[in-house]
């Protein structure tokens, strides 16, 4: 055998020993970019032993991107975003965010506690939503790796001071992203606060299972774990009734397309556009231990993925005011129902309807609560 040849040959089983080898779970940080103040956003790639990676930034404590594996194992990104920070800033309806003070809307921007009135802005008009004009989502986070476990994670941290938005006490709040060997992105928030408070915080990507550039995510199939609803006025805001899915559009206790009723005749539907409603989970009277709130599948690529969570509600967004006018990631602009974001959360206004559970958190408590987006592969 020539030099030549032999050497050819150990090269060759060098790169079959590489390729055989199981990738190292790791967090890589990096610049993400430098907002027009000034300070730069860094950018945290979970990767998992089995080659998924996440791709997280401290702007807004948010998910860029999720690349998971479809029947054949091809990796693909499965949410909506941005390739800048700046973006997220100007252009974004919450993609992959972080939302606080309070996910959801909050009737006409005020509430009530310890007898005392809490105005907020009119950022939804007439209502507030999402935290207000700067919610959790576009504050600049200070992130840490974590390196107490084999599975990658980062945690953000974010002291949000009294009157931020109008919410009383100062809150310090963490989130935390793991990515397990299995495919699950799991989030953990923890929050105390030196005064009585409100909070509600959720998690906001937009996913399409088949791919960020894949066009709608009207085939997806979805299943909730919830027998009931609750009904909102033409404003997004709850009317105080928990009612039954049954005989209704939002009756997903079997899976079905989404699409499969965002054209029936109804007014909720028609006022929003398509789905942007809060289910009451089965598990909600358990609040606080992790149960599985819902299933999105999509048959075209073959992926799966489970939502579980220790909240009572899950929010329902079919992507209804994505216009295809603002370019994402790769360029690509992402048009009506483009995503679907499944929030776990308490419910819509829960500050204002009494009998809702409840959302104050009382000084020196401390709030905690923990999603998680559980990815496979069906046949």
């Amino acid at each position: 055998m020539s030099p030549v040849s032999a050497r050819s040959i150990a090269l060759y089983l060098c790169l079959l020993a590489t390729l055989a080898a199981p990738t190292m779970a790791e967090v890589v940080v990096s610049e993400f970019g430098v907002l027009d103040d000034g300070r730069t956003s860094h950018l945290y790639r979970l990767t998992n032993a089995s080659g998924s990676h996440a791709e997280l930034t401290d702007l807004g404590a948010l998910l860029v991107s999720l690349n998971v594996p479809d029947r054949d194992g091809e990796y693909t990104d499965v949410v909506l975003g941005f390739d800048n920070p700046k973006q997220y800033l100007t252009d974004s309806p919450f993609f992959g965010a972080t939302i606080g003070r309070y996910a959801n809307r909050i009737a006409r921007g005020h509430f009530s506690l310890n007898g005392k009135d809490y105005p907020l802005a009119h950022n939804n008009p007439p209502n507030h939503l999402h935290g207000g004009a700067v919610g959790f989502d576009k504050r600049l986070w200070q992130g840490e790796v974590l390196d107490d476990s084999g599975e990658p994670a980062v945690r953000f941290n974010l002291l949000s001071k009294a009157g931020d938005e109008g919410y009383p006490g100062n809150l310090q709040v963490t989130v935390t992203y793991r990515l397990t060997a299995g495919n699950a992105l799991k989030i953990d928030y923890r929050a105390t606060s030196d005064a009585d408070t409100v909070i509600n915080l959720t998690h906001h990507s937009y996913f399409n299972l088949s791919g960020h550039r894949s066009g709608d995510v009207l085939a997806h199939q979805l299943q909730i774990n919830a027998d009931f609803y609750t009904p909102v006025d033409d404003t997004g805001i709850p009317t105080g009734e928990i009612l039954s899915v049954r005989n209704t559009p939002f009756d997903f206790t079997e899976a079905k397309a989404l699409s499969a009723d965002l054209s029936a005749d109804n007014a909720m539907l028609k006022a929003a556009l398509g789905y942007d409603h809060n289910w009451v989970l089965r598990a909600a009277e358990f609040a606080g231990e992790l149960a599985l709130a819902a299933t999105l599948t999509d048959s075209a690529s073959g992926r799966q993925l489970r939502v579980s969570t220790t909240e009572p509600g899950l929010q329902v967004y079919t992507g209804n005011h994505l216009s295809g006018t603002v370019p994402g990631k790769e360029g690509f602009a992402y048009a009506k129902h483009a995503g679907v974001a499944l929030e776990p959360q308490h419910f819509p206004d829960s500050p204002n309807q009494p009998h809702f559970p409840r959302t104050t958190l009382k000084a020196g408590a401390t709030f905690h609560s923990r999603t998680v987006y559980q990815f496979s592969v069906i046949d």
